[in-house]
């Protein structure tokens, strides 16, 4: 069924899954969400994908309750999302916007120890410093720098730092890469792909790109309108499309890489 994913036997300890179940929201006269249901795994990346307008966005804030959904119900780790303290429940997800979200006048270390500081940890400044160096950045050469003495990689590099310095179950990245050139969109989809091999941390992307979404992700969820399309694997979806809108998403998406074979990244 849409949404739903195969039980993973290799989770990762300390890994949290996510889940949602019949989310409704509703912003006006436009259902943002309209009855989604889905489950990611410990340990796993899912990628959501779709047009804009697709709800997509709107799903990944449910869990971080930037955005409360009118019905359903979000669980973290197995436990009602909304039971708690929404700042306690952020404190424990790493999150990266699209545009990084750095404090521009704290430097990139302040900045990469902020979550491990508001926990209460001795450790936030050598996390902080560990985290830059998973991510590719020299702390002793970076982490003084200022945000706008980064190029934007650095930036999105530094963000994701951020994002991993308390060492998070859960990874929520809302097109992290999207407003990055070509070049740096791709060494920044590399430096991912090669960290999610350390760090298995459950992670939901929210992608408009198909390529990145299959290279990236362990599997796609496909949105339009607030529902969901179809999840699986994109080659999967290239096999079998499960509606006419998604065989067309491919199609326009996909159509110059047709005949060549998808390398998927572990």
């Amino acid at each position: 069924m849409p949404g739903e994913s195969p039980t993973s036997s290799t989770a990762p300890a300390g890994a949290l899954s996510l889940e949602a179940q019949d989310l409704h929201c509703r912003f006006g006269d436009v259902f943002a969400l309209a009855g989604v249901s889905v489950r990611v795994a410990p340990g796993e990346c899912l990628a959501v994908v779709g047009e804009s307008g697709s709800g997509k966005t709107t799903l990944l804030r449910c869990f971080n309750r930037m955005v409360r959904p009118d019905r359903g119900r979000v669980l973290v780790g197995g436990e009602d999302a909304a039971a708690g303290s929404e700042v306690a429940l952020r404190r424990r997800l790493g999150y990266v916007p699209q545009h990084g979200g750095l404090l521009p006048h704290w430097n990139v270390l302040r900045n990469v120890a902020l979550v491990p500081k508001l926990l209460g940890r001795a450790t936030a400044v050598p996390d902080a410093r560990a985290a830059l160096e998973l991510v590719g950045l020299d702390a002793a050469e970076y982490g003084p720098r200022f945000p706008h003495e980064l190029s934007g990689g650095q930036r999105q590099r530094a963000a994701l730092a951020r994002a991993l310095a308390a060492q998070p179950a859960v990874l929520l990245m809302d097109e992290p890469f999207g407003a990055l050139d070509a070049l740096t969109r791709s060494d920044m989809q590399a430096a991912f792909a090669a960290l999610r091999r350390r760090v298995r941390v459950t992670t939901l992307l929210v992608t408009h790109d198909l390529r990145e979404a299959g290279s990236l992700g362990d599997e796609l969820l496909v949105m339009r309108a607030g529902r969901v399309e179809q999840r699986g694997t994109l080659d999967a979806l290239r096999a079998a499309p499960a509606t006419p809108y998604v065989a067309e998403l491919l199609e326009r998406a996909l159509e110059p890489l047709a005949h060549e074979p998808l390398a998927h990244e572990p």
